[in-house]
């Protein structure tokens, strides 16, 4: 029997439709411009989310390293938060590629930036002891702080700020059509304010690569050769911008499901008085707990027992673990991962 997978939404499979998709892609060579499947998908990625164009990418982590390097020169400082994903988990990229340096800075409980806090690390662009403060990075949803949404009013507020002062908004909107689903709104609501975004096909919309950068025209022409730099240019990829299509056209709305089903798995998980749940969580598909003092077991002894029980989990810490649902996880394996999880931490 397959494991119940919540390590991640990454590990999504593509669905039928996907690869019927797939195997019947037209596809031509994107590096010349002319694979009509990805030309789609960029076109309706862009539209989607309100901006002039689309550059389909390998991964997410390429859409935020092409976009940052993109915006900015050499030398040039990027704010972002302490918990982001750029900085924890991207390998250091925009300064071992492009120069840049970044200036991180805390996080308040709902993943933003307070605007007092990017203010007060604003660089003097006159002082040649410093670098140029050039852009700010936000991630939504944000995954280390519990896979929280930011709302369209800080968004907009943020931007706003940022334009004032000269400054570029990057959005690492990874998982941004679950912070719109699970707020009700239009996505385009989230990222019309920004100047560029990146979000993944390839986790809570199953797709099985890819990500889109999108913005300005000007910004994807640039992007594009970037792209180009960091190996990303492929060929007749529109077998692979197929899923994506699909994704695009079936897979947003049913994002819902998997944010029921974290409440539902949630529920479960509360009734073990061993489980301390973060507060709010979740506040869309990613449950995050922490272990109480009397557990002695570790999160790695753990995650060994689950699997034992068929169930495959993440630590994201000592005593801290997390759980994210997706499309292959239904009902039963909900109840079955929290029949594990009572029966190990009884």
């Amino acid at each position: 029997m397959e494991a119940i997978d919540l390590r991640s939404d990454t590990v999504t499979k593509p669905t039928p439709a996907m690869r019927e998709a797939m195997a019947k892609a037209a596809v031509g060579d994107d590096v010349y411009l002319d694979d009509p499947t990805v030309n789609q998908l960029q076109e309706m990625a862009a539209a989607r989310l309100g901006k002039q164009a689309g550059l389909f990418v390998p991964s997410g982590t390429m859409g935020n390293l092409a976009g940052i390097l993109s915006h900015c020169n050499r030398g040039d400082e990027v704010i972002m938060g302490q918990h982001s994903h750029t900085f924890l988990h991207e390998g250091g990229g925009i300064s071992t590629f492009g120069g840049i340096h970044s200036c991180q800075i805390k996080e308040q409980s709902d993943g933003s930036l307070a605007l007092d806090d990017i203010e007060a690390v604003i660089r003097n662009p006159q002082d040649d002891h410093e670098p140029v403060t050039r852009l700010i990075e936000i991630e939504n949803t944000h995954n280390a702080c519990g896979g929280v949404c930011l709302p369209p009013e800080y968004i907009r507020r943020l931007a706003d700020f940022a334009h004032e002062r000269g400054l570029i908004v990057h959005m690492d909107g990874a998982r941004v059509f679950n912070s719109a689903i699970a707020q009700g709104i239009d996505v385009k609501e989230l990222t019309e304010p920004v100047d560029s975004v990146t979000f993944c096909l390839s986790k809570g919309l199953a797709a099985p690569v890819g990500s889109v950068l999108c913005g300005s025209n000007e910004f994807i022409k640039k992007a594009r050769k970037i792209r180009k730099h960091l190996g990303g240019g492929m060929r007749q990829v529109g077998i692979l911008a197929a899923a994506g299509i699909v994704a695009l056209d079936s897979m947003v709305d049913r994002l819902a499901e998997d944010h029921a089903r974290a409440i539902r798995l949630a529920t479960g998980l509360k009734t073990i008085s061993a489980i301390k749940l973060d507060p709010g969580s979740p506040a869309t598909n990613m449950i995050f707990f922490s272990l109480a003092n009397t557990v002695s077991l570790t999160t790695e002894q753990i995650e060994t027992k689950m699997k034992e029980h068929g169930v495959l989990i993440s630590a994201s810490g000592p005593r801290r673990i997390r759980l994210v649902t997706h499309l292959w996880i239904d009902d039963a394996g909900v109840d079955a991962t929290i029949a594990a999880f009572q029966d190990i931490l009884k």
